[in-house]
């Protein structure tokens, strides 16, 4: 061989560890590496079977198994958009590199999915490949779902071809170039879909790996609480530390005591993910308050604990940029608090939030309008606290539960930012600087 060949064999070989290492270190452990138990094949499994559905629903027939687990993956949300037939897709997800449609999923068999044979259906659940073999976006979770046990799958399958089928072909996306380009995704998937079934925890309790199965496979709690790396892929050395997901603030759920989850009782816990609310620590508005509507206040309450037991047990991870304590009631008369905030925000929140919210923050009318204690007023960046007087809190109001009407159309950016401001500042450990600005592109972000 020649110097020149061997050199060049040299860089090659020099390049191909270079990529690898990259793509090593980006795609990072998987979501349930922490836990670093020995981990066996579900047929294989001793314990009691951590997938499919409670106890109660075992003797069920398949679409009544079907439509439990649909909920648990809270699929009709994604699917739905304002106003439309559930299921039959059209929601509009706004990138920031254009916008991604949700897809009709009733069994319409020209504009949804009547076509697909149980294979199709687990190749797009699992693997992100439609039925025509082009490549879904990972706005669609599947490197979430792929956990996903067959069974379940074709048993959401049969729930959903259970529906009435609707006529609704989805809007054209308008992703911009080079994003607009499915066949890129085969590259992706094949770097961050692992493309395999939960396997249980030996060593670890039944309500762990069914907690683990819950949050990892069916409610994908990380597609939304855990960021993202380079590559837009879940960066789970930071699993559960919070992120922002279509314009609103998911916020830390690991076990860190200061900015997650760490020092709520496990009551507290289960009230937040059942009803929406925990007395002391807010309550749930925006993406989180419809999946609570849609999704965790249908589960048996066996499973919530369950997640709550699995949540308990993901390592700590601190968002730096929330205030270690949060902010004690504000005090009772109007003169005081709120620091040097815009005046017109006091205006504001005189006019058309005093009522519900209290002064103090502590609502006079119902638990669910207290502001004390939340994290969206203890958030500087007051994300969450525009996203809320923009479009309201998205409750779709069970029972007992207040849902706060929409101000997006009645305030200007301006006002909306004033009001933020004022809010944290009263309200929070540390007030906001939001800008009308912020406000516009918050408007932009928000799915529609």
């Amino acid at each position: 061989m020649s110097p020149a060949a061997r050199i060049i064999g040299s860089v090659a070989v020099i390049g191909v560890v270079v990529v690898a290492g990259a793509v090593w270190f980006i795609r990072g452990p998987g979501p349930l590496a922490f836990a670093d138990g020995p981990r066996v094949a579900l047929a294989d499994y001793k314990g009691a079977d951590p997938t499919g559905v409670p106890a109660e629903l075992a003797k069920a027939n398949i679409v009544e198994r079907g439509a439990y687990l649909a909920k648990a993956a809270d699929c009709m949300v994604c699917h739905t958009t304002a106003g439309g037939k559930e299921y039959a897709g059209g929601l509009g997800f706004k990138l920031p590199f254009g916008t991604l449609y949700s897809t009709n999923i009733t069994p319409d068999k020209e504009t949804g999915i009547g076509n697909y044979s149980d294979r199709d259906f687990l190749n797009a659940l699992h693997r992100g490949t439609r039925r025509d073999g082009a490549r879904l976006y990972p706005a669609m979770p599947f490197t979430s779902y792929t956990y996903i046990s067959d069974a379940d799958a074709l048993a959401i399958k049969a729930y959903l071809f259970s529906l009435p089928p609707v006529r609704a072909a989805a809007p054209q996306n308008t992703l911009m170039f080079p994003f607009n380009q499915r066949w890129a995704m085969t590259f992706w998937s094949v770097v961050f879909n692992p493309d395999t079934r939960f396997e249980p925890d030996s060593s670890k309790s039944p309500e762990w790996n069914r907690g683990a199965y819950l949050a990892e496979a069916l409610a994908h709690c990380g597609e939304c609480h855990t960021p993202r790396n380079l590559a837009f892929a879940l960066d789970n050395r930071r699993k559960f530390g919070g992120a922002l997901t279509a314009g609103w603030r998911a916020f830390n759920i690991s076990s860190d005591k200061a900015t997650g989850v760490g020092a709520w009782r496990d009551e507290d816990l289960v009230s937040y993910l059942s009803t929406g609310h925990a007395a002391g620590h807010g309550t749930a508005s925006g993406p989180m308050g419809e999946a609570v509507d849609h999704s965790f206040s249908q589960f048996a309450p066996q499973d919530i604990r369950a997640l709550v037991a699995f949540l308990r047990s993901v390592p700590p991870t601190a968002s730096a940029d929330l205030p270690a304590t949060l902010a004690p009631p504000a005090p009772a008369s109007h003169k005081d608090g709120g620091g040097i905030a815009d005046s017109r925000g006091k205006l504001v929140f005189e006019g058309a939030c005093v009522s519900c919210h209290g002064w103090t923050g502590q609502s006079p009318i119902s638990p669910f309008a207290t502001l004390t204690g939340a994290w969206a007023v203890n958030d500087p960046s007051a994300t969450n606290v525009a996203q809320i007087v923009i479009s309201g809190t998205k409750r779709h109001a069970p029972e007992g539960v207040i849902s706060m009407p929409a101000f997006g159309n009645a305030y200007s950016d301006i006002e909306i930012a004033a009001v933020a401001n004022y809010v944290t500042a009263r309200f929070g450990s540390k007030g906001s600087s939001m800008t009308a600005q912020d406000v516009a592109e918050l408007r932009k972000q928000t799915a529609q």
